[in-house]
């Protein structure tokens, strides 16, 4: 028998779907993935979520929406979805524990993820240091010296609202010249706090409990020198976790998937909420925002049928 709704992922947008369909006697199934939570549950201190004046754990925030999820009887399932079919209706789900299932309708929720340099000592000091959200962690730098790595829009303009912190921000970029647009690139050539260091890259972050120091390349003489710093930030780009989707659903350039102003994709009965679709703000409450509104869309949909 057909579920009435399958969530796909996780994390604050697919929690806050499952919360309002199971609210809505839905009985949701999520799709969690190995690991719940998606980005958020990497995360050592969440200060911007509504209603935690004192902050809270990554995990933390997680485990309370999944309780608060199953209190009203969704279900949680660990599993890994490896093929989908969306061309037939109920919607076919096939998991790595060869598991299948079928839906009605369908929230894709599966996120997107950071690049990230692939460096030794990125992945041990992720969360101490180690971020690639300024929004999120900038606070935590408060008068201390700091790099970030890019030289887009992202990577200026997170940039530039890092040095509302930090002593020092230090972009840090493989090129010469940036690709950001040229009103950002004026405002922080214009703002004391920002050094640019060109034509170079990471090799290495270094540091005990913390980030203490960087390892950089000269990408044109290949000479390397050591930057003191106590954080880094990432602004090389975000990958949609949208394979399972291509050829199904209708993505943009980069493989975000596309949906109209109701979340609706290009398929009836499929909508997507959070990171999977929005490259622009990328924050927890906002996809929570976003897994409401497909949800509601979802129950307009079933209600339909």
């Amino acid at each position: 028998m057909a579920e009435n709704l399958i969530i796909i992922g996780s994390g604050p947008a697919g929690l806050t779907a499952a919360i309002y369909a199971a609210r809505g006697n839905l009985s949701p199934l999520v799709l969690a993935g190995p690991l719940i939570g998606g980005q958020i549950a990497l995360t050592n201190e969440v200060q911007n979520f509504p209603g935690f004046p004192d902050g809270i754990t990554g995990p933390e925030l997680v485990g309370l929406m999944q309780k608060q999820a199953e209190r009203f009887g969704a279900r949680v399932e660990f599993e890994v979805v490896t093929e989908v079919n969306l061309k037939r209706h109920p919607f076919q789900i096939q998991t790595q524990g060869d598991k299948a299932y079928e839906a009605q309708a369908l929230i894709v929720a599966t996120g997107a993820l950071p690049r990230r340099l692939n460096v030794p000592g990125e992945k041990e000091l992720m969360g101490r240091g180690v971020s690639y959200c300024a929004t999120c962690d900038g606070s935590f730098f408060r008068n201390k010296e700091i790099a970030v790595v890019g030289g887009g829009d992202s990577a200026i303009q997170e940039g530039l609202f890092l040095t509302r912190f930090a002593s020092q921000v230090n972009v840090i970029h493989r090129r010469d010249q940036l690709r950001a647009q040229p009103i950002l690139q004026a405002r922080a050539r214009e703002n004391p706090k920002i050094n640019f260091l060109w034509n170079s890259v990471v090799k290495e972050i270094q540091g005990g409990s913390r980030v203490e120091r960087l390892v950089l390349e000269n990408t044109r003489t290949g000479a390397r020198a050591e930057l003191p710093v106590q954080g880094i930030f990432m602004y090389i780009g975000h990958t949609p976790n949208t394979e399972l989707f291509k050829g199904q659903l209708e993505m943009n350039e980069e493989g975000y998937i596309k949906v109209d102003a109701r979340l609706h994709t290009s398929i009836p009965g499929v909508f997507a909420a959070g990171e999977v679709h929005d490259r622009v703000f990328r924050q927890a409450v906002v996809s929570a925002g976003y897994g409401c509104m497909a949800e509601m869309e979802a129950e307009k949909y079933l209600a339909s049928q």
